[in-house]
C-alpha cells in the first residue's frame, strides 16, 4: 500500500457484497482508514447488510462520488433481504465484492473481525484489510 493513500473523502460509502444468493448493500457514513491497509466501518444494528457480514467475508467498499446521490438513496432505503437494491445500479462483481461503477474510490476488503463495543453492542464495528483499491481521479472531490 502506498504511503499517503487516503481511503475516505466523503460521508457516503457503499458497503456491498454477494452472499447466500443475496446482493447486500448499504450506505455507511462512519468509516475511516486506521493503517495503510486497514479500515474500520460502523454498521448500525438495524442493517441487514451489517448483520450478514462475518469474519473472512470479501466485501466491496465504494466511496461514492459527488454526483452519485441517487445511488446513495437507493442503497440507503429499505433492506437487502426485502428488495433488490441493485436493479437500477451499475456495478462490478469482484469475487463476492460488489463495486459501484464510477465511484471515486473502489476497494475490495477482507473482514478481519466484527467487533461489538461496550455501549454499542448491537452495532457492528467491522475491521477489514484492503486487498485492492482503484481511484477514479476524475470523480474525486478535492479540497484546495
Amino acid at each position: 500500500m502506498e504511503k499517503g493513500f487516503n481511503a475516505f473523502n466523503y460521508g457516503a460509502n457503499a458497503i456491498c457484497f454477494k452472499k447466500n444468493n443475496y446482493n447486500y448493500g448499504m450506505i455507511c457514513s462512519w468509516a475511516t482508514q486506521v493503517d495503510y491497509d486497514k479500515i474500520v466501518m460502523l454498521l448500525g444494528e438495524q442493517s441487514i447488510t451489517g448483520k450478514n457480514i462475518c469474519q473472512g467475508d470479501v466485501v466491496g467498499v465504494s466511496v461514492l462520488s459527488i454526483h452519485q446521490e441517487d445511488i446513495m438513496n437507493l442503497l440507503g432505503n429499505g433492506h437487502s433481504d426485502e428488495i433488490d437494491k441493485f436493479k437500477d445500479i451499475k456495478y462490478t462483481l469482484d469475487d463476492s465484492a460488489i463495486l459501484i461503477d464510477d465511484a471515486s474510490i473502489c476497494m475490495v476488503v477482507e473482514v478481519i473481525d466484527v467487533i461489538h463495543l461496550e455501549g454499542i453492542e448491537e452495532d457492528n464495528l467491522v475491521y477489514a484489510a484492503i486487498k485492492s483499491y482503484k481511484k477514479n481521479k476524475e470523480k474525486m472531490l478535492t479540497i484546495n
